[in-house]
């Protein structure tokens, strides 16, 4: 298969910076843009930055974003404390909008979402996130990439070497995928199966754990 250039947000938080280097060190990558508001702390021959301090200003027609054949979304936020309209702002909004501007860059591209496990697609369930979440997804698949996958993992075990895993998460790094396997990912495993996504498709556009796991083999 040839290599992929690829657009990545959220490097600075835990799931991006995982992604980002499964994708430094496969040779199916040829090239990552790294999109963030602020630097990842990584450098390689593979890695360029793009700092923009708001999402929601990027131009739709930022040439800066085009010419690559997906982008992996990684960057979100926990919606503990927020109330519904800043948490859609940041969480569909945000999303959307940089969704339409690598799109306009790039019509033939993937686009791999990070969602979450227990998304409502119905868009009408009574969990604040998961509705916002589900609308998300749902936009996505209508846009007309040429595919858009959601992925849904459960845990995630980082990387060995992730700097940006909160402390309050790291007791739980080990026992978690031995108490409960079929609801734990690695996040090379992610990493693996946003690719393959790209270059081989899948059956199905909302991947939840199961799906992440079969494609990432």
């Amino acid at each position: 298969m040839n290599p992929i250039k690829i657009i990545l947000t959220g490097a600075t938080g835990m799931v991006g910076e995982g992604i980002l280097m499964e994708c430094l060190e496969n040779p199916n990558i040829s090239e990552i843009l790294s999109v963030s508001r602020k630097p990842s702390g990584k450098t390689h021959a593979k890695l360029r930055e793009y700092l923009i301090p708001d999402f929601l200003s990027i131009d739709l027609n930022d040439e800066n974003l085009k010419g690559y054949d997906a982008c992996f979304f990684c960057a979100g936020i926990s919606s503990v404390g927020m109330n519904e309209e800043d948490y859609t702002k940041i969480t569909y909004d945000t999303t959307i909008h940089f969704a339409k501007a690598v799109l306009n860059q790039n019509p033939d591209m993937v686009f791999n979402y990070v969602s979450g496990a227990s998304t409502d697609s119905t868009e009408s369930g009574k969990m604040m996130w998961a509705r916002v979440k589900g609308r998300t997804e749902n936009t996505l698949k209508k846009m007309g990439f040429r595919n858009a996958f959601n992925f849904r993992p459960g845990f995630m075990k980082p990387v060995e070497g992730q700097t940006n895993v909160k402390w309050f998460f790291k007791p739980f790094i080990w026992i978690f995928p031995i108490l409960l396997p079929s609801k734990s990912l690695t996040l090379h495993e992610v990493g693996r199966a946003m690719i393959n996504a790209v270059h081989k498709g899948y059956p199905t556009s909302t991947l939840e754990i199961r799906d992440i796991k079969n494609l990432a083999i």
